[in-house]
Formats: C-alpha cells, structure tokens, sequence
C-alpha cells in the first residue's frame, strides 16, 4: 500500500507544484486547504505523514502540529512544517511543539521528498510490506503468512495483527492499554484483560515451534516480544 500523504497548504500554486513530484514518488496524496478541511481528510483516511504549512487561514500551522503531538490517537503520525519564517527562533519553536522536520520556503520539490524520506525512515520502524524475522520466527506481510523455522504457525486474526505489532516494535514494553490502541484501534470498546486472552493463544500457537517465549511479561506492566532475556 502506498504511503499517505496529507498536505496542508492554503496556497493553491504550491499545492500544484508539489502534487506532481510527490504522486510521481508514489505517495497517495491528499490535499486541504486549511485545519478544518484538514481534520476532516484525517478523520476520515488516517495519513502517514502530514505536510503542513505554518500560515494558514482558520489555524496556525505550529497550533495544530501541537494538538496533534498531544494526542494519543495522532501523537505517532510524523509532521514536516512548511514555512517561509525562517528564524532559528521560529524553527525551534516548530520542533518544540513535536514536528518532525522543518522546511523553509523557498524549497525544491526534490529536496521535499528527500527529507520527507528521510522522515519516514527515522519513523517508520519496518516497512508494511517488508518481512520481518527474528530467531526463526517469520512474518510475511505480502502473504500474510507466519512460520517458524520453516513450518507454517496458524493464526487468528487478532493473534496475526498482534504478533505484526511485537515484530515490528522488538524490545520495547508496552502496557496494555497501549496494545489496546496500537492493534485494536481507538474507536473499539475491548477491556484490557482481552489483550491477556490474545496473548496466551497467541503463546499457543508459538509454542509447536518454540518461539513461545520470544512474548515477555514483563511484571507491573505489560508485554515486551524479545529473543533476550
């Protein structure tokens, strides 16, 4: 799946000079005007990357960038600022309020996708369609297929999309209300104790193969998936 792009610029000449070199480096791109227009294309289609300018018409930019870090739903979503205030005041101002990258106007489309690569690189832990692999246990995305030294582990959909977010995020801790949001989702009602339930099928279905142990608890606070002790 291409990656998304939500670019958020009220002059509609940079919209259709970027629109282009963005679209040709195969990003899906989304365009909005200003904040309100915005937080409805978010709402909607959830983008990986947002390209936001920091005057615009209902909303600074940097007032945004900041509502969007502050939330748990958007917090992980990368943002680059476009802008011609180029002050190291006004640059430190819009990484402060968490952005990712800060670009100042005038700039050339070809350096745009260069640092918004680079962005994604330092945000994106693997790629969506890359497999992953650790101690024999696979992981293949393309096929949705998971294997362990070679022989082919059944899962559930939950126990799959669970197993998916331990690979691509190894040796971090995560509570489980935060397991909770990454793999069920924000606008599901499930209690906590069901990520436990998913948890111990998906030691189940490990275990025929020995990777059962790669899921840690970690005690007081959640889960880590690590080949280390």
């Amino acid at each position: 799946m291409a990656v998304s792009i939500l670019l958020v610029e009220d002059d509609l000449a940079i919209r259709e000079m970027l629109r282009r070199p963005l679209q040709k480096a195969g990003y899906q791109l989304h365009e909005a005007g200003d904040i309100a227009s915005a937080r409805t294309a978010l709402l909607e289609d959830p983008p990986d990357l947002v390209l936001l300018d920091w005057m615009l018409p209902d909303m600074t930019g940097l007032e945004w960038a900041r509502t969007l870090k502050a939330s748990p739903v958007t917090r992980d979503i990368p943002v680059i600022m476009l802008t011609a205030r180029g002050e190291e005041e006004d640059r430190v101002r819009g990484l402060d309020v968490g952005a990712d990258d800060y670009i100042v106007k005038p700039f050339s489309p070809r350096e745009l996708v260069a640092r918004l690569k680079a962005v994604l690189r330092r945000t994106t832990p693997t790629s969506a369609e890359e497999p992953v692999e650790l101690s024999g246990l696979r992981l293949d995305p393309l096929s949705h297929r998971v294997s362990g030294h070679g022989e082919a582990i059944p899962l559930g959909p939950t126990e799959y999309n669970l197993l998916h977010f331990f690979m691509t995020h190894p040796d971090r801790v995560f509570t489980r209300e935060q397991l909770l949001d990454k793999v069920w989702g924000t606008n599901v009602y499930v209690e906590e104790r069901t990520v436990d339930v998913h948890i111990r099928r998906l030691r189940k279905a490990l275990a025929d193969t020995g990777h059962d142990g790669l899921v840690q608890t970690v005690r007081g606070t959640g889960y880590r998936f690590s080949d280390k002790d």
